[in-house]
């Protein structure tokens, strides 16, 4: 099933027509920053992982290190 640039042309015109130009550009607009937001958070959640990550490698070095020192 293949869509020609015609039939695309087709339904942008009849989009146009339904909602016109100024409440689509409100929604592309809404889409840009919603995509901003989702990058940022999960920007922010691989930070946060990261940083989980590294604080449990030190947790896990000082346990050693006091079983070394009863040993």
């Amino acid at each position: 099933m293949h869509v020609s640039i015609t039939q695309l042309l087709i339904i942008l015109v009849i989009v146009i027509v339904l909602f016109g130009t100024k409440k689509l550009r409100n929604v592309g607009a809404d889409l840009g920053v919603a995509i901003k937001s989702f990058r940022a958070a999960v920007k922010e959640g691989e930070e946060d992982k990261k940083q989980a990550e590294d604080e449990s490698e030190t947790i896990e070095g000082e346990i050693t290190s006091k079983k070394n020192e009863k040993v």
